[in-house]
């Protein structure tokens, strides 16, 4: 499964008529040259201002094909499979680098006075997915007081989460999900049950 974005329940959004909303997207670009230069038309074109990556175009570790202009987050010395990239000058933001490598990474952001931890993550479908759900539990305990979004290309697949099948790897994000009261954001929708965000 290629796209999952969780919010956790310890957030603290609140509903504020002056808080712009900010666009956050996110996207495996399959270290594809052409598909970097698509999504530098996306960002111009639809005013993104967070967009959480897995699989990101490099050349000898480094990410390639992003204007300067843009703040490009990542972690770790080899190859990288998450980044996060900020397109708004407005939002304040800092890396956490001792939750953040080269598969996970995690920075926290602040709009006007909206503080949130932003995630991206890779689950290498190598490794048990234990290990990266593990990152998570981490991450969220370091962000109680904030909102915590986490985008992840999980490579499990989940009948719950809009596939066709559910494999093994997709029956235990399930359960984490459930265990760790993590919402599951739709493509373009608010999750259930929680307050009015800015986030779209």
């Amino acid at each position: 499964m290629a796209g999952l974005h969780l919010l956790t329940t310890n957030q603290s959004i609140k509903n504020d008529t002056r808080q712009e909303k900010l666009k956050c997207i996110q996207l495996n670009l399959q270290h594809s040259r052409l598909a970097t230069d698509n999504l530098i038309k996306t960002i111009e074109e639809e005013n993104i201002d967070i967009l959480c990556l897995q699989e990101p175009y490099e050349i000898r570790n480094k990410i390639a094909g992003m204007p300067r202009k843009l703040k490009i987050f990542t972690a770790g010395e080899g190859k990288h499979w998450a980044a996060i990239v900020v397109d708004n000058n407005h939002i304040d933001t800092i890396l956490i680098k001792q939750l953040s490598d080269e598969d996970a990474v995690v920075i926290e952001t602040i709009s006007r006075d909206l503080k949130m931890i932003i995630v991206s993550m890779y689950f290498d479908i190598t490794r048990h997915i234990d290990s990266d759900l593990r990152k998570i539990v981490k991450i969220a305990q370091n962000g109680k007081g904030a909102g915590v979004l986490i985008a992840i290309d999980s490579n499990s697949r989940s009948s719950s989460l809009h596939d066709i099948i559910t494999n093994e790897r997709g029956r235990i994000l399930e359960e984490f999900l459930l265990s760790q009261q993590l919402y599951y954001i739709k493509r373009g929708e608010p999750p259930n049950n929680l307050p009015e965000h800015p986030w779209s």
